[in-house]
């Protein structure tokens, strides 16, 4: 068996399709206990309402239980975040500061990362 390179990784990387910008929200379950289940079907039917292309979906745990729900963005542009303590309200922040005009909720972020 070939034991793979680095130029190798990259040429697959290369080849792939860009990644769609997506959110993620966390479905543990100390994030459904929070209320991350309203938040999901929040973000998935104002994304759908909007016409924006961008992915809603649900995942496991994010490791930050105490800050539940927990909602995980990558956009095109900005850094890739997680949003911690998301109720409806700061869902709707999200997709318009965030999704629609490009800038963060800064106020609300738990965790980020500068590389796209």
């Amino acid at each position: 068996m070939k034991k793979w390179s680095k130029s190798d990784l990259d040429k697959i990387r290369a080849s792939r399709e860009p990644d769609r910008d997506w959110i993620k929200v966390g479905m543990s379950t100390c994030g459904i206990a929070a209320g991350a289940e309203a938040v999901f079907e929040y973000l998935r039917d104002e994304v759908a309402r909007r016409g924006l292309p961008i992915e809603v979906k649900k995942c496991g745990c994010l490791g930050m239980c105490y800050a539940e729900p927990l909602v995980e963005v990558r956009a095109a542009g900005l850094p890739q975040v997680i949003y911690g303590q998301v109720n409806r309200e700061l869902a709707r922040l999200i997709v318009e500061n965030h999704l629609v005009e490009k800038k963060l909720v800064s106020d609300h972020i738990y965790s980020f990362n500068r590389e796209e």
